[in-house]
């Protein structure tokens, strides 16, 4: 009863200051439906997850054309980084799946099929890759696709001059490609052309990843007709990349506005057909307007949608409420060393301050994570008990335990690290007996998000620690990145989520050349572990399922990065779309040529 209680006190306190700081005086913490955010109605109202649809089906005489309207959920300006191989956050991408196609289309189970733009052979004796394109495909600017542009997107992650994320280890799985970026050779041996469909990749070693597009194989073409003039370097700041890329998507760019909004139009030589719809705007709305924005009819999709406010959407006649497991986890990492940028890899620091394996898995027992997916989400979020989604089911381990609510265990652990409040205060101070604070980086969002912050801040001081944000705030999106990624000396722990993508290997977040690992940790175990889930024996299905319950079980030891939260995702649709399907064998971001819509706008 006590955690209940601390947490109605910590809600009903930031939703003071909520009031308080809202400039038109409204209750900025009600729902839309007029009710506060009251967790004891959130449990009461608990969502089953498995009655939400994958698709919005409408029988409506549709009209011809139309403009389909997206809002972009994000609470900060999008990047614009409209390129595979150069973006590095979820706004940009979002926008690119309007525009863009992978070359391989894939099933179910997130492994490679035939039906893409490109057909891809494996002979894995000979650790060799085939890439082919099927028919004559082209650019949104009717440019013949070509195996340079195949290619071409190897030879920019690859360049020595390349500053992007992506050239990590599993990129330099691909044989000469440390050799092409280090200035040693011109090309990268292990890529060449056949003919002008074709191409063909030699690797290091050939597992089961490559069939998830890993092992280095890419799964985007970049156009090379557009792009080879310009020095790798510049692609970033260049227009090709920000203002008219040239893509191979349904719909091409048409009107950018710089951080708020983008208009696309159809492709005519989109290699599927035309869509049916004319055009999609896609704009910038915050998390907290969202609900409010579908309500009334301003778009007919959401990217995103903050599962705290599932019940101002439930109730709506003219939106349909589509759901799937998603692709992700919410995590707590803590840092426990540096990138090194000159040599594009992780550097761990056994002298750090959040390097004490007692210390860490404290916090993760002392954080009631079972409360906030059940009174914030309504079980549209709950605990994550591993770093790999339950939606892997081959090499998911369900039978990981994780940090589960335990706050007496949690002082145990700090007695026994030597953390202990030796003035009386109530707070440990360190193993020194000096004062002890962590610093917390955490972002930005919705109204409840500085709620949950604050809930976790109350679970440490109740074991003893002092743990202190950053900045003395919660930061916006890009900026809190930017620190983290940056290794801003001012953040000792930081709560963020991964979206995994379809391959399920960890490789590419946790390798010691990942820049996306950025806890910093790295070890030879661990360097093995993520080896032998992406190894030639991975083959047989079982070596490999076993691979990734040992890296799991390390991972949720070491306590470098803990999983918070597996997650439910919510996608309202306005019920003027026909034609959209989000269930991950037939997912819509490859059939958005036969969206159409039944009225003139969004029904409100």
């Amino acid at each position: 009863m006590k955690k209940n209680w601390l947490l109605l006190s910590v809600i009903f306190a930031v939703m003071f200051v909520l009031v308080a700081c809202n400039k038109d005086g409204k209750d900025a913490a009600k729902t839309d439906d007029g009710k506060k955010d009251n967790p004891e109605q959130a449990e009461e109202t608990k969502v089953d997850t498995t009655s939400l649809p994958m698709e919005i089906t409408n029988d409506g005489d549709v009209i011809k054309g139309g403009t389909l309207k997206v809002g972009l959920v994000v609470d900060t300006p999008f990047k614009g980084v409209f390129s595979w191989e150069l973006y590095d956050d979820n706004p940009d991408s979002e926008i690119m799946k309007y525009a863009t196609n992978s070359l391989f289309a894939t099933d179910g189970d997130f492994l490679v099929t035939d039906e893409g733009i490109a057909k891809l052979d494996v002979d894995k004796d000979n650790k060799k890759a085939k890439i082919t394109i099927q028919g004559d495909v082209k650019w949104s600017d009717g440019q013949p696709l070509t195996a340079d542009d195949l290619i071409y997107p190897y030879e920019i992650i690859g360049h020595p001059d390349y500053e992007g994320v992506r050239y990590d280890d599993d990129f330099q799985n691909i044989v000469g490609a440390q050799e092409y970026h280090d200035g040693k050779a011109k090309t990268i041996s292990g890529i060449k052309k056949i003919d002008e469909k074709s191409i063909e990749i030699t690797f290091k070693k050939v597992s089961p990843a490559i069939y998830a597009v890993g092992d280095g194989l890419w799964g985007y073409a970049a156009p090379k007709h557009q792009l080879e003039s310009i020095p790798v370097k510049d692609l970033i700041s260049s227009d090709a990349v920000r203002k008219n890329p040239v893509t191979l998507g349904a719909f091409k760019f048409d009107k950018i506005k710089n951080g708020e909004s983008v208009q696309l139009v159809a492709n005519e030589y989109y290699y599927k057909g035309k869509p049916k719809v004319d055009k999609v705007v896609i704009e910038v709305v915050p998390s907290s307007s969202i609900g409010e924005a579908m309500k009334t009819g301003k778009y007919d999709i959401a990217t995103s949608f903050p599962t705290n406010q599932y019940d101002s959407l439930k109730s709506l006649s003219n939106i349909a409420i589509l759901g799937r497991p998603e692709l992700a986890y919410s995590y707590i990492g803590f840092k426990v060393g540096k990138y090194d940028k000159a040599n594009r890899k992780n550097i761990f620091n056994e002298k750090s301050k959040m390097n004490d394996v007692n210390l860490r898995q404290a916090i993760g027992y002392a954080m009631d994570i079972e409360s906030v997916g059940e009174k914030f989400y309504q079980g549209l979020r709950v605990r994550a008990n591993s770093l790999i989604p339950p939606v892997f089911a081959s090499y998911y381990d369900g039978t990981l335990e994780g940090y589960k609510y335990d706050p007496e265990k949690a002082k145990e652990l700090l007695d026994k690290a030597g953390y202990k409040d030796t003035d009386g205060d109530g707070i440990r101070e360190d193993k020194d007996g000096k004062k002890f604070t962590i610093r917390l980086a955490a972002m930005s969002g919705s109204d409840t998000d500085e709620a949950i912050v604050e809930y976790y801040r109350q679970n440490w001081k109740e074991v003893g620690l002092n743990v202190e944000l950053t900045t003395g705030r919660l930061i916006e999106f890009n900026s809190f990145y930017d620190k983290v990624k940056a290794d801003d000396p001012e953040i000792d722990m930081f709560m963020a989520a991964w979206g995994t993508g379809t391959n399920p290997s960890p490789i590419g977040l946790y390798s010691e050349s990942a820049e996306f690992n950025m806890s910093r940790f790295v070890s030879p175990e661990l360097t093995k572990m993520l080896e032998n889930i992406d190894s030639a024996e991975a083959m047989d299905p079982k070596y490999r399922s076993e691979a990734f319950r040992t890296w799991q079980e390390y991972m949720s030891e070491t306590a470098t990065t803990i999983p918070t939260l597996f997650r439910t995702e919510i996608i309202p649709v306005n019920k003027r779309v026909k034609n959209y399907n989000v269930d991950y064998a037939n997912d819509t971001q490859d059939n958005l040529q036969t969206i159409e819509l039944t009225a003139d706008a969004p029904l409100k």
